[in-house]
């Protein structure tokens, strides 16, 4: 057996005359939370989709649980959890119904489907809205009971296709919390798509990041955060861009200048230090400048410094 839960060469997904995945290439070792971080549009769900078996390469190969995603689909299927964007739900059934439902659907003998529905309620933590209609849930209910039924077999692989997109946050971190549980205790492999950076610097071992179909970084979270530098001075400011940007790169111990659409992040080992050259470089040269911040860096500013925009802003638009 391989020690790779999913493993993809060059893949490639085209539609018509767009490639939504560019030759994407993956090894993810079994046991592992892999964060899968890009803006929307960038390839992140298609790729799911296509590891899932949801939809064929046009290119490459995939193996998912040792088992080729094409050529042997419904061994995959049968190893795998997914909770995509939108719960597939029925809103006409009652959340313990849809739950019985799935486990006879993946065959389940009585006594296991008894015990595994019943964990599967306590993940769900709905409380005794489990016997109520769905289309009376919350958005966090109904994401918290999708997530619940994508487990109900026990899967080998989960993939969560941004799982918390629209929860608030106490039901974003009960989301969190239970992936974690699912991982360390139950050794689930977990596959996850977000665009949030603060969830996947939270859960993933490591991350890969995508922009235009393409995997542009790749690493643990620490590791990428430590190729930015030891501190990054945020510059905000609308104009003059480059000739900014020139003036920071001729400064003593300023390691890399990115710009993005909204300033400059200036990465350098002592940020506190330097700020103040920054600051007085600008003003002399006739730069005006909205603020300066000093911070350490985030998979935000990798994401930077990878594809020339943030994505932080692009998911909170």
């Amino acid at each position: 057996m391989t020690d790779l839960a999913i493993e993809a060469c060059g893949l490639i997904r085209e539609f018509g005359a767009n490639r939504a995945v560019d030759g994407v290439d993956l090894a993810i070792p079994r046991g592992e939370i892999y964060g899968f971080l890009g803006p929307n549009g960038a390839g992140k769900s298609t790729t799911v989709r296509v590891l899932c078996t949801l939809l064929a390469p046009t290119a490459g190969s995939a193996r998912v649980a040792g088992y080729d995603v094409v050529a042997q689909s419904s061994e995959v299927r049968i190893r795998i959890g997914l909770a995509l964007q939108e719960a597939a739900l029925d809103d006409k059934q009652s959340g313990r119904e849809i739950l019985e439902l799935q486990a006879r659907l993946y065959g389940l003998e009585a006594s296991t489907r008894r015990e595994r529905v019943g964990r599967a309620i306590e993940l769900a933590d709905i409380g005794d809205a489990i016997d109520d209609w769905v289309r009376t849930y919350s958005g966090g209910m109904k994401r918290r009971l999708d997530v619940a039924a994508s487990l109900i077999h026990d899967p080998e692989v989960l993939f969560l296709d941004e799982p918390t997109t629209g929860l608030d946050p106490v039901s974003r971190v009960r989301v969190w919390e239970e992936v974690r549980r699912l991982n360390e205790f139950h050794g689930v492999t977990v596959f996850l798509t977000t665009q949030y950076l603060e969830e996947a610097d939270a859960l993933a071992h490591r991350v890969g990041i995508i922009d235009q179909g393409r995997i542009v970084e790749e690493g643990t979270p620490a590791d990428l955060k430590r190729t930015v530098g030891a501190d990054v001075i945020v510059v905000e400011l609308r104009d003059e861009l480059e000739r900014a940007a020139g003036i920071a790169r001729a400064l003593p111990r300023v390691d890399e200048v990115t710009i993005g659409s909204r300033g400059l992040t200036i990465a350098t080992a002592n940020g506190a230090s330097l700020v103040a050259q920054v600051a007085v470089a600008f003003s002399e040269s006739g730069v005006a400048t909205e603020s300066l911040t000093v911070r350490t860096p985030s998979l935000d500013d990798v994401f930077l410094r990878a594809t020339g925009h943030r994505l932080a802003s692009e998911a909170n638009q």
